[in-house]
């Protein structure tokens, strides 16, 4: 053990490594003479020896010195230092070609060094010089991390990034992994060995796993579809091997994959769809060159309409937002990505008719997006004085101010709580809607409104709870076991919030497709066992009760409305009933006085009036139904 210890804890010394190699060409050079002679060398190429030996040994050592062949270390030799010897060889045998040439022409008309003798010599030292090397490092990996105390993985993807994959754990010994095997869909390729390992369809992967211990699974395909990975994922989560996805080429670390980035698939993964096909071209027409408002501009849903809407050059983009710490970070990510790009950063609260009216003013925005508002519902549902002031009279003095100062188009962030609300946030939504949608028939502005459902990874959404609800060791609290709810990714959302602006002639509320809802039970196993946690063995999952205001489904569309499609097939129009702006924008004005009494009774008994489907669930206002 002594012995391994000082041969491999420690990196070999170069000069040892240079004399090896050394030895290795005068074994090969008199390998080469003896295989050439048929192991009987003629006494004129005895007598010839010091030259040829000092010619082509002096070459090679100087070639070594200057290439630096000898300072890599053996241990970790890798394709590139196979590479670099091959070179280094096919260079010194070139010279020796040249040396003879040099001979026979202007000197003797005779070759120094036979021809036979080169090439037998370059390939013996190439061989030896690298197999040495490899087995070196096949050793090393065997002695300090036994292949029987490897656990065992698989490789979903056969191609280049599948084999990439592999190399890296093979030269991680870190990792004490061996691959059992590839997966790949490509029937030209199942049946055969990629090093060493064979190839297997998808099929198999249920076997693999139930007569193996398999602890991961790891996804190098870059761009495999959601459907496909989900299939995956649940396959491998009935027999408890963990899941793990290869990032894509462009965040690997100078062009090379670590192992350290590999991680775990997350839940959002999972729950992504098909990409979206954006008319960018129309989108292009909307925005590029316009000044550009985005309300809420720190948020989950604001944020990443800056990143979207940039990309299509704006003249400016204005960021508005009361948040100053995540402003902040918005101003500081947008200095990193996009410093030739004009924006600019505004704090302001949209309840304050006049600080917005000086941004209107000062900026004259085209178009406006707007995102802000106040969106948890157990929270409106105890303050509902503060949903009108934000939901309402915010989206109000926004409105009325893209009217005033004459911008294209306003295109509102709505809900699907608004529809057929239980609560006091998704009544707020609906009664923003009716004003927007009442006042586009007064302007010259276009008013749109998109309307849909949760989003993954938003501030207080319920993955970000579950997974943190997770790491502390649980228990993952839901409200209800038959609880269900839309979800859509950020991005996504927020490319169809674009092309639904960009289409939108106004008056139009948009409703997106939501896809099918999931079972939040559901949600939060799936995200325990993607933990490599045991569910009621690691972690259990508690069931607390609904919570003021809250469904236990979600919908998109009322009872009595209907929708008509649009050219893109996951944007419909919803038809809804459509209200007088001046009667509607009194009893709006009446709502808001309402906001100085502080009588929560009174605000949600008007709400009521204003939204008649507004029904209370679960929650003290249900006497007011």
């Amino acid at each position: 053990m002594r012995a391994i210890d000082l041969l491999f804890q420690r990196n070999m010394p170069r000069w040892i490594i240079f004399f090896i190699d050394m030895g290795i060409c005068l074994f090969s050079l008199i390998l080469a003479y003896l295989v050439r002679f048929n192991f009987s060398i003629p006494k004129v190429e005895i007598d010839a020896f010091p030259l040829v030996f000092g010619m082509v040994l002096g070459s090679r050592a100087i070639s070594f010195y200057i290439s630096k062949t000898y300072q890599g270390i053996v241990k970790y030799t890798s394709s590139k230092d196979a590479q670099r010897i091959f070179i280094v060889l096919t260079i010194g045998s070139l010279v020796f070609v040249g040396i003879n040439c040099v001979f026979y022409y202007f000197i003797n008309h005779t070759f120094p060094i036979p021809f036979s003798i080169i090439i037998i010599e370059y390939m013996a030292t190439a061989f030896l010089m690298i197999s040495l090397r490899v087995m070196f490092k096949a050793l090393y990996l065997e002695l300090t991390n036994p292949n029987k105390e490897k656990r065992s993985v698989i490789i979903f993807g056969a191609g280049e990034s599948g084999i990439i994959t592999k190399r890296t754990l093979d030269r991680d010994a870190g990792t004490k992994y061996k691959v059992l095997g590839f997966i790949d869909d490509d029937i030209k390729k199942q049946g055969k060995k990629l090093e060493g390992s064979t190839i297997y369809n998808i099929d198999k992967l249920d076997n693999l796993l139930l007569e193996n211990d398999v602890s991961n699974l790891i996804i190098s395909v870059q761009n495999l579809s959601p459907t496909k990975k989900q299939q995956i994922v649940d396959i491998c989560l009935n027999h408890d091997t963990k899941v793990l996805n290869v990032p894509p080429v462009s965040n690997w670390i100078n062009g090379e994959l670590s192992f350290r980035q590999i991680k775990k698939v997350q839940i959002e993964e999972l729950l992504e769809r098909e990409p979206i096909k954006l008319d960018k071209e129309n989108i292009q027409k909307q925005l590029s060159g316009k000044t550009i408002l985005v309300s809420g501009a720190a948020g989950s849903i604001g944020s990443e309409i800056v990143r979207q809407v940039i990309r299509f050059g704006p003249k400016k983009i204005i960021l508005l937002d009361q948040a100053e710490s995540p402003l902040y970070d918005m101003e500081m990510e947008l200095f990193d990505k996009y410093k030739q790009q004009s924006y600019e950063i505004v704090m302001g609260d949209i309840r304050n008719k006049e600080r917005m009216e000086n941004v209107f003013k000062t900026f004259q925005p085209e178009i406006v997006f707007h995102s802000a508002a106040y969106k948890h519902v157990p929270m409106m549902e105890n303050n509902p004085s503060e949903s009108i002031s934000t939901n309402v009279l915010g989206t109000k003095n926004l409105a009325d101010l893209s009217v005033i100062y004459k911008a294209e188009k306003f295109v509102m962030i709505s809900t699907d709580k608004a529809v057929n609300p239980s609560n006091v946030m998704g009544a707020s939504k609906r009664i923003a809607e009716i004003y927007a949608q009442s006042l586009s028939k007064n302007s010259t502005t276009k008013f749109i409104t998109t309307r849909f459902g949760n989003v993954l990874g938003s501030s207080g959404s319920v993955i970000p709870r579950f997974r943190q609800q997770i790491e502390n060791g649980g228990p993952v609290t839901i409200t209800d076991p038959n609880i269900t709810r839309f979800f859509m990714t950020i991005p996504e959302a927020c490319q169809l919030v674009l092309e639904a602006g960009a289409m939108g002639t106004g008056g139009e509320i948009f409703i997106f497709d939501m896809g099918d809802s999931v079972k939040i039970v559901d949600l939060a196993k799936k995200m325990i066992k993607l933990s490599g946690l045991a569910l009621d063995k690691d972690i259990r999952i508690e069931f607390t009760g609904l919570r003021p205001g809250e469904k236990l489904y979600e919908e998109l569309l009322a009872d009595k409305e209907n929708t008509i499609p649009t050219h893109h097939k996951q944007i419909l129009i919803a038809k809804v009933k459509e209200y007088d702006f001046a009667t509607i924008s009194t009893s709006i004005a009446d709502l808001i006085d309402l906001f100085g009494k502080q009588n929560n009774q009174s605000i949600v008994k008007k709400m009521k009036e204003l939204v008649p489907e507004f029904k209370s669930n679960n929650s003290i206002y249900e006497k007011l139904d």
